[in-house]
């Protein structure tokens, strides 16, 4: 009986310093998945910026469309009749800007957006605006253009069909317009002839990451999100806007693989508290956590109406011809004056939410809404930015 209790406290000894020595682990496991763990909110790091240095690099040109149904420059532009004639020159015929005439050609800007990592034969959606008096460039079709950069080197040709999202059409006085005839665009109109060189990722020890909106909160927390993907500090954020990752030995052979890894990291971003309002389409957006502290709001609605009414009064002997006798016109005015019944409530400790949804069960306008929320504002009750459009 005696040796049976041993055995048995013995093995209970045992799964306990099993249990005991395995803790460590279980709990490093835990704290590993805790630290992956992201909420609905989570967006990669992609979405929230890009790598130092990556950005897009304007072009412009100076180009000419032609095959217009006289809705050109007009003949006295001489810009137009110059580069008509310059053009013309081209190709071995001898006209002078003086001898140009026609209302089917328009001198026009072309803009366009080169991205990074742009090769040679790439294409690129190009702009194209009338610079010129020219009514309309439906139908048109622009001449080969160089594209330039700002330290004036050609980049890409543009050449093709304009599209162009309107139309005028006007005769004998009548204008008929739809949206904005003078500016086009042409899908994949431009030839990319020299690419960029973007500064290759190989061999560089540090890779900084970009916030498009710079916030001390998400920084921390995307070099604290990379950190935990890769097991090992090597994020550090180095201010509001800038994550500094450096990228470890055995990575550097294949940068594109570890920036990818970078990109598809889950990061829940901080935000600024914002309410934007825009007076012109009465629209309303706000978070849903934008606070409000404990105000009271009384809104009342007084509408004044003037209503004229004319009436024409007739002498008693009308039909008979009588000296000093005629009809008078007279005005009548009257002004009525209706206040309606003010809305009064108090918010405590309340969100813009969920005050928008208690003036719309009130059935009250939404430009209302909006100068509610001005008002709130001005009082010191909104924890957030107003943004007015």
């Amino acid at each position: 009986m005696r040796q049976t209790f041993h055995s048995a406290v013995a093995a209970v000894l045992t799964t306990l310093a099993a249990v005991f020595s395995f803790a460590p682990l279980v709990a490093h496991a835990v704290a590993a998945s805790a630290g992956n763990s992201t909420s609905a909110d989570a967006v990669r790091v992609k979405d929230l910026g890009k790598i130092q240095g990556w950005r897009d690099n304007p072009l412009i040109g100076y180009g000419i469309v032609t095959g217009l149904a006289g809705t050109g420059d007009s003949p006295s532009n001489r810009t137009t009749r110059q580069a008509l004639a310059n053009v013309l020159s081209q190709f071995n015929l001898s006209v002078g800007p003086d001898q140009v005439q026609s209302r089917n050609v328009a001198v026009v800007m072309v803009t366009a957006a080169m991205p990074p990592f742009t090769r040679e034969g790439d294409t690129l959606d190009i702009t194209v605006t009338s610079s010129g008096d020219a009514r309309s460039l439906l139908g048109g079709t622009l001449l080969l253009t160089p594209l330039k950069a700002a330290n004036g080197r050609t980049y890409a040709l543009a050449q093709g069909p304009l599209s162009i999202g309107g139309y005028r059409y006007d005769a004998n006085g009548n204008v008929v317009q739809k949206n904005h005839p003078t500016t086009g665009s042409v899908p994949g109109g431009a030839t990319v002839e020299v690419g960029l060189k973007t500064a290759p990722h190989d061999d560089q020890p540090i890779v900084t990451f970009v916030l498009q909106e710079a916030d001390y909160t998400t920084a921390d927390r995307v070099a604290a999100a990379i950190n935990a993907q890769f097991g090992a500090t090597i994020a550090e954020a180095r201010d509001a806007s800038g994550i500094d990752v450096r990228v470890p030995e055995a990575e550097r052979h294949r940068p594109v693989a570890f920036l990818a890894r970078i990109e598809n990291v889950l990061v829940d971003p901080d935000r600024r508290a914002r309410v934007v309002i825009n007076e012109r389409t009465g629209t309303v957006v706000a978070g849903g956590d934008v606070r409000i502290s404990k105000v009271a709001v009384s809104h009342g609605e007084l509408r004044v109406s003037v209503d004229a009414e004319t009436t024409v009064s007739q002498p008693l002997n009308f039909g008979r011809s009588s000296e000093g006798s005629r009809t008078a016109v007279v005005t009548n005015s009257r002004v009525d004056v209706t206040e309606g019944g003010s809305a009064g409530f108090v918010t405590a400790n309340n969100t813009v939410a969920d005050l928008v949804q208690s003036l719309v069960r009130m059935r009250t306008s939404t430009r209302d809404i909006i100068s509610i929320l001005r008002a709130v504002k001005a009082a010191g009750a909104l924890h957030a930015d107003l943004v007015v459009q």
